[in-house]
């Protein structure tokens, strides 16, 4: 039989405290579904009373078969744990677990509560009792791993009090996250000794020294039976461990896939991917490109050597499969680009080319031309297939760009205040028709969106019978770098865009003119989405 690990997500709670995160009540409604579908056995959902936002999340809660957990402070001094005000707001969610975190480090209960020793173990004792009389309690021992090197004996005493309180869990929490992974397994191992089981400890680690996944894996080497962390290791300073690791090493990753059953199944494991670019669209932040088992370059092949390997045996260069964690394997195409490189990036695309195809050197020395001229077709991928499209003559000609124009005004408004207004006039011909877009960068809030916000507005405002494929493109990330210096300078412009299926993909523009690179790359953004949704070919324009 193997042994049952549980997963604690706070996200809600603790993920919030990142430097920039605020979840609406919705959003949190949204994770909290998605987290319940991966699987994870518990959600704390935030701390109810402290603020509006986490209060009105425990009457918005979906029902989920995850343990949804609210999170609060141990009774404060002087008072009963009945009668503590900030206490009851936790109770009075009625969720059906309850975290309380209270101190473990003799030198924060003098600094910080300023209160005796004994003082701060009967408070501990009492409120998880109060907790556990009808639901169920777990302890977030705070700075334990600091305050058992400083008094062991006291650190022993806290959680020994929560327990015996009748804590279901007691989580160790490296809360400065200066604790190695070494020191996380010995102390663990020693609070086990000490007679807490294993099945009652959790772990809560940051990621202040890189090593909070390492940490949390230590704990659980050394008995810890639960898993604290975040989606994407969100959280305070330089985050928690994070889940997106975690979870998969745990799932797939031998000695711990054998030995240890998770509420993670195969199938829920392939939404993984999935669940941490939503996170990451809900805080509009770009996907960390090399995030383990989940970044898009997490299973990228560039080295001619290494595509001609994973053509034969995709063992040879990666350590899983990345379907199993729902992410996709990519052969980037650059100047080190060789055939097989070439053929397997072609076959990724629906393009089957036969190995003594005269196209394939074609295509290399086209990109290798245009990459000396600024192009990055590493990273582009749905411009890099445009391009090999085209010269296997395969590119249907969709519409002609006749001519563009775009303006930058900057005045004084009516309240006397500077703003910029930026308008984009498009001319394109479908079909053998003319049709003139004209639309500016204002959004609801009424600030300039830029001029390139402007032209990917009037491009895509009417492309004829194509205006129906392209109105769910939109643009999710915009990179400019400078490839040449001084006069003659380059700019190459990198354009990722998202449509209403959730797919993802890049193109380049490289000008002298920035507008003109980011306009190029607009372009091939919308003949990417056509040839991907089956558009056709179109009549040849005039």
């Amino acid at each position: 039989m193997k042994e049952r690990l549980y997963f604690f997500d706070t996200t809600l709670r603790d993920g919030q405290q990142t430097q920039g995160v605020q979840f609406s009540t919705s959003e949190k409604v949204q994770i909290a579904s998605a987290l319940d579908a991966l699987g994870v056995d518990y959600i704390e959902g935030g701390w109810p009373g402290a603020n509006p936002t986490d209060s009105a999340f425990f009457h918005a809660a979906p029902a989920t078969r995850a343990t949804l957990t609210a999170f609060g402070m141990t009774k404060r001094a002087g008072m009963s744990a009945e009668n503590d005000d900030v206490l009851a707001a936790v109770l009075n969610a009625e969720t059906p677990a309850i975290c309380l975190v209270g101190k473990t480090h003799d030198f924060h209960v003098a600094r910080a509560l300023g209160i005796s020793l004994a003082e701060n173990v009967e408070n501990i004792a009492r409120s998880i009792a109060h907790v556990a009389q009808n639901r169920e309690a777990i302890f977030d021992a705070e700075h334990f791993f600091d305050g058992y090197k400083s008094n062991p004996d006291y650190a022993l005493q806290t959680i020994r009090a929560a327990y015996e309180a009748g804590a279901r869990w007691i989580a160790l929490c490296d809360t400065n996250g200066g604790t190695l992974p070494a020191d996380v397994h010995r102390v663990t191992s020693d609070v086990i000794e000490a007679g807490i089981p294993g099945s009652h400890l959790g772990i809560h680690t940051h990621n202040d020294t890189e090593n909070a996944v390492a940490c949390s894996l230590a704990a659980v080497d050394a008995g810890a039976r639960q898993i604290q962390g975040t989606l994407n290791g969100l959280g305070e300073r330089c985050g928690n461990a994070n889940l997106m690791a975690l979870i998969p090493i745990l799932k797939l990753k031998d000695p711990y896939a054998n030995r240890f059953e998770t509420g993670i199944t195969d199938v829920t494991l392939e939404m993984l991917t999935r669940t941490s670019r939503m996170l990451d669209d809900i805080l509009n932040r770009v996907p960390q490109k090399q995030a383990a088992f989940v970044g898009s370059s997490a299973f990228a092949h560039k080295a001619g050597l290494h595509a001609s390997a994973i053509l034969k045996d995709p063992t040879t260069y990666e350590h899983i499969d990345p379907a199993r964690v729902g992410n996709a394997r990519i052969i980037p195409m650059s100047n080190q680009a060789g055939q097989s490189n070439l053929r397997r990036r072609l076959a990724e695309a629906g393009l089957d080319v036969d190995a003594k195809d005269p196209a394939l050197p074609r295509i290399l020395d086209r990109i290798k031309t245009r990459e000396a001229e600024g192009y990055s077709y590493d990273t582009a991928q749905a411009s890099f297939e445009l391009l090999a499209r085209d010269e296997l003559g395969l590119m249907p000609e969709f519409f002609e760009v006749k001519r563009y124009r775009v303006t930058v005004e900057r005045r004084k408004n009516k309240r006397n205040r500077v703003v910029s207004l930026s308008e984009a006039v498009v001319v394109v011909k479908v079909d053998g028709q003319k049709m003139l877009s004209v639309s500016e960068s204002m959004d609801e809030t009424g600030n300039d969106r830029g001029p390139v916000n402007a032209l990917a507005k009037a491009l895509a405002k009417d492309l004829g019978r194509y205006q129906t494929l392209v109105e769910d493109i939109r643009l999710v990330d915009f990179k400019v770098r400078i490839t040449q210096g001084g006069t003659e300078a380059v700019t190459r412009v990198i354009i990722d865009s998202e449509d209403g299926q959730g797919r993802r993909w890049s193109t380049v523009g490289v000008s002298a003119n920035i507008v003109d690179a980011s306009f190029e790359a607009l372009l091939d953004a919308i003949r990417w989405k056509l040839v991907r949704d089956g558009a056709g070919t179109a009549k040849a324009a005039e």
